[in-house]
Parts: structure tokens; C-alpha cells; sequence
């Protein structure tokens, strides 16, 4: 059987640092994030019975050790549950493939894991599901919640993400300005622990959770986009003053934060926010985005993307064999 699946990267609003247990992904605290529509992995598997290894092929390369190792240990997961030992051929590609810090490993992931299943010809509940992907990517979680989501670091003993809101209730776009990196950001995770502002970070990222849930719920875009660029800062910071004092930014990423900081000075509503990588997503209302994207080109950014918020992941019959 040969399944495809459409997923959507994402952006940490409230963003996840550092990993409580990292064989199993389960972070230290709760996140929020939304999805990319414009921006999307699509992953096709088929279950080939004659097959003497499962056949990997990401962005037409095959997998380094590490990575192939993390889709394995989500495929195996699924296999134990059908009773299946057969391997796969699986072929992905992500939407666009420059920049750094864009979320596709939470897109790829989550678009592994429900792709697999269905191969499998499982019918996993959610939760169920989301804690399996969770062992390739922890953000895979929101990624296949879609929308806004909420990635509990423990509910009820399990670490899982919910949708909180649907990806059209609320007026907020985003303009996305790729921007490469060789530096591992998976290493960021590690580096937090060492910093002396982790510990503060976990004393108020429950407040600042709630504050970002109520934002969404009162669907107060200034609010949401605002929080985002301050946890952005709060989370660099602890990263940089981390053991190895791990800079994520590029000089392009300070030219795009310069310039938004210069929008909002001439009144055109514009909030900043960066993951674990030196890309930048521009948030603001959905009436601003053209004239955003139009500032970001004057300075040099041709391969900006402009997108709304995108759903969780999708069957679809455009098969990449």
C-alpha cells in the first residue's frame, strides 16, 4: 500500500528549549506554535515486502546515520504496534530547501508518522500518535496537531500537542525570510542547560504559556506577535550564554530584525520572531503582510515566502513514485 502525506513546518510562538529526557524528546516545559501553510514536507512510503532494508531518500539524498536512525526509531515503533516487519521505500521532500531554523524536522516527522501508520494500516488515536512522532522531532507534535497547537511537556503522564485554535480564527500572517546555517541546531538543546538564565526561563514560562493561550483565545494578534519576539530574545539569550556560547543569528538575521524594529517606529504593526536556527518570521496582520514583504525585498530578500497559518497534516494521492 503506498500512502502520501502533506505536512506543515512550524514556528514556535512560546518555543521549547532543552530536553528533560532527550531519548524520548519530552521537554523541560509546555510551547505553542503555529503552522506554515505556504511552507510544507510532503512524504510518500510504500511497504515492499521484498525489500532487505527500508530505502530512505530525503531532498533526493539519503539520510546521514544519525537522521536515518530517528526515522528508524519511528518506523519501528509503529511496526511493533502492526505486527509488521516489512520495510518500507520512503521518499520526501521538503517545499523549499535553503534556510536554517524553518521547522521542517517537526513537518517531516509528523508526515512520517501518520504516512507509516496508514501504510501500516493502523488507526492510532491521536495522542498515541503524537508521542510516537515525538521520538524523531519533539515539535512533529505540533506539526500534526496543525493550527496553533500546545505541546503539553506532561499531561496526565503523557507529552503530546493539541490544536487550540483553528489556522483562520484569527487575523495574523507571516512573511519568511530563509537564511542559511551550517551550525546543528539540534546541539541548541544541549547548550541551555548550562546557561544560568535556564533556570529562571522555567520559573516563568508557565505564566508566559498562559499569557500566550489567552492571547489566542482573545485572538489579539499585537498580543500573540509581541510575547513571540520577547521569548525569541529570552530564548537566543539563553542559548548564547550557554557552555559553548552558541550564536544561532547570521548578519542577515540582524538586518531583519533592524528592519522590523524600523516598521514599528513608522507605525506598520510588525513582530519578529526567530527559533533555533537564524531564519526570521515576521508576524502582523494579514492586511500589513504585502507592505511587510515589500520592506524585506528593498533590503536584499528575494526568496521571502508569505503565508497564513496551515492546518494539521493531510492524505493526498500526489504520489512522489
Amino acid at each position: 500500500m503506498k500512502v502520501t502525506v502533506e505536512a506543515h513546518p512550524i514556528q514556535g510562538l512560546i518555543k521549547y528549549h532543552g530536553l528533560m529526557d532527550p531519548t524520548r524528546r519530552i521537554p523541560f516545559h509546555d510551547s505553542i506554535s503555529i503552522c506554515i501553510e505556504a511552507m510544507k514536507t510532503t512524504t510518500t512510503i510504500e511497504i515492499i515486502k521484498d525489500l532487505g532494508e527500508d530505502e530512505i531518500q530525503i531532498n533526493d539524498k539519503k539520510p546521514q546515520e544519525k537522521e536515518k536512525n530517528r526515522i528508524l526509531t519511528v518506523l519501528n515503533e509503529l511496526r511493533t504496534l502492526s505486527n509488521c516487519k516489512d520495510k518500507m521505500k520512503i521518499v520526501s521532500e521538503n517545499s523549499i530547501k535553503e534556510g536554517k531554523g524553518l521547522g521542517f524536522s517537526a513537518s517531516g516527522f509528523a508526515a512520517l508518522g501518520l504516512a507509516a501508520s496508514k501504510a501500516l494500516g493502523l488507526s492510532l488515536d491521536h495522542i498515541t500518535l503524537s508521542e510516537i512522532v515525538r521520538l524523531g522531532a519533539g515539535s512533529a507534535t505540533r506539526s500534526l496537531a496543525g493550527a496553533y497547537a500546545l505541546w503539553y511537556a506532561n499531561k496526565n503522564g503523557k507529552s503530546y500537542a493539541d490544536q487550540i485554535a483553528s489556522c483562520d480564527s484569527l487575523d495574523l500572517s507571516m512573511v519568511i525570510v530563509p537564511i542559511f546555517s551550517q551550525v546543528k541546531t539540534d546541539e541548541a538543546h544541549k547548550e541551555v542547560l548550562g546557561s544560568p538564565l535556564f533556570v529562571q526561563r522555567l520559573k516563568r514560562i508557565g505564566v508566559i504559556v498562559e499569557t500566550m493561550k489567552r492571547a489566542i483565545y482573545l485572538k489579539d494578534v499585537a498580543a500573540i506577535s509581541r510575547l513571540s519576539e520577547e521569548d525569541t530574545l529570552n530564548l537566543h539569550a539563553t542559548t548564547m550564554t550557554g557552555n559553548d556560547h552558541m550564536i544561532l543569528w547570521e548578519p542577515e538575521t540582524l538586518m531583519v530584525i533592524k528592519e522590523v524594529v524600523a516598521m514599528r517606529s513608522e507605525q506598520l504593526s510588525a513582530w519578529y520572531s526567530i527559533d533555533t536556527g537564524p531564519s526570521v518570521f515576521i508576524n502582523t496582520f494579514t492586511r500589513n503582510v504585502e507592505k511587510v514583504a515589500s520592506r524585506i525585498r528593498k533590503i536584499g530578500f528575494n526568496n521571502i515566502i508569505i503565508s497564513k497559518v496551515g492546518n494539521k497534516p493531510k492524505i493526498t494521492d500526489k504520489h512522489l513514485f
